[in-house]
């Protein structure tokens, strides 16, 4: 099991939580707690955010290239861990193991690799008539992250922020804590210098909420529900933080008359199935002409009838459990409100 469960990152090296508080980390699989992590407490994020506080001036003052190649050394250690990445995903929320290392692993080492060529020819400095512009790094930065594709969505934030000059707090999922565990252990080994990433897990009521309140986090990213994203905004409004939210939802796929309905069906209804349904870009609500709804209800039969429903650690398997019981009660009631 992990060796770090019951720490944080901070300012550069593994520390034991200040406060007792624990959270379980269930299994879908099994249903049963698979590791217990530590939940940081006010205390705990004050310790996080001033090591990210004190580490700002220095990162934000590194050369282009010195962060290009921190990039590079980075996505070395995400091909080095892969495979300690998908297994962790598989037991933290349960994803077919196949489909952690196809759907899943890939997203890290691509947003390293965009982000440091985009950064290559970023434009810190511009020019616009008499006027120069200058992009700052905003400074610190709280990244809230969710469950339901842990590397992708950490990495997402993470690299833009590195690259930017910011220094950071995560908060990754207390659903999906392991992954962003080892995630900290490859930014470790890559040289991140010391408080320019920090990790501290824990709740969105308790640690998240003190991140968005924290006077000396200067920008909150948060991506997760709309009750929570209310919540962080409002949090956030007395200190004036930049927020920024991404929160989900279904967009509608739309098929008109000409298009090849055995290949657009099967594929909007294979799109739905990846993850175990659980993609804020699963284009949910299919919509054809009336005429074609029989056909249209046959083919995505067929589709549903080709996805394989096993365990995680099963290589054959398509489809494993959905991340948390809660999620598996409100996908049943929306199937029922569907039917209704």
């Amino acid at each position: 099991m992990h060796a770090h469960l019951r720490d944080f990152y901070i300012g550069g090296s593994w520390v034991a939580a200040g406060g007792s508080r624990t959270i379980d980390v269930i299994d879908p699989a099994t249903e049963r707690p698979c590791a217990t992590i530590a939940a940081a407490d006010p205390h705990d994020v004050d310790r996080a955010v001033a090591a990210a506080r004190a580490a700002f001036e220095g990162w934000a003052a590194s050369s282009v290239r010195d962060r290009i190649e921190l990039l590079g050394r980075i996505e070395q250690g995400f091909h080095a861990r892969q495979a300690d990445l998908c297994q962790a995903m598989s037991q933290e929320m349960g994803v077919p193991i196949t489909a952690a290392g196809t759907i899943h692993f890939g997203s890290g080492p691509a947003h390293l690799k965009e982000t440091a060529r985009v950064l290559e020819r970023f434009a810190f400095d511009e020019q616009r008539g008499t006027t120069l512009v200058t992009r700052e790094p905003i400074g610190v930065c709280a990244l809230i992250t969710p469950w339901n594709f842990p590397i992708n969505q950490v990495v997402c934030k993470v690299a833009p922020a590195l690259a930017a000059g910011c220094t950071m707090v995560l908060k990754p999922s207390e659903v999906s804590p392991l992954s962003a565990l080892i995630i900290a252990e490859i930014l470790h080994d890559a040289g991140v210098p010391p408080g320019v990433f920090n990790l501290v897990n824990g709740d969105g009521a308790v640690t998240g909420h003190a991140l968005s309140t924290h006077p000396d986090v200067d920008m909150v990213s948060f991506t997760g529900s709309t009750r929570a994203g209310i919540a962080i905004a409002k949090a956030a409004a007395d200190t004036v933080k930049r927020v920024a939210q991404e929160l989900g939802g279904k967009s509608p796929n739309i098929l008109l008359p000409d298009a090849d309905f055995p290949r657009a069906v099967t594929l909007g209804a294979n799109r739905c199935f990846n993850n175990s349904g659980q993609s804020c870009v699963a284009p949910a609500r299919m919509l054809v002409p009336r005429d074609r709804m029989p056909e249209a209800a046959e083919i995505a039969a067929q589709a549903a009838n080709a996805a394989r429903v096993g365990l995680p650690a099963d290589p054959q398997s398509t489809l494993g459990p959905v991340a948390t019981r809660a999620q598996f009660e409100k996908v049943q009631r929306l199937i029922e409100e569907g039917i209704a």
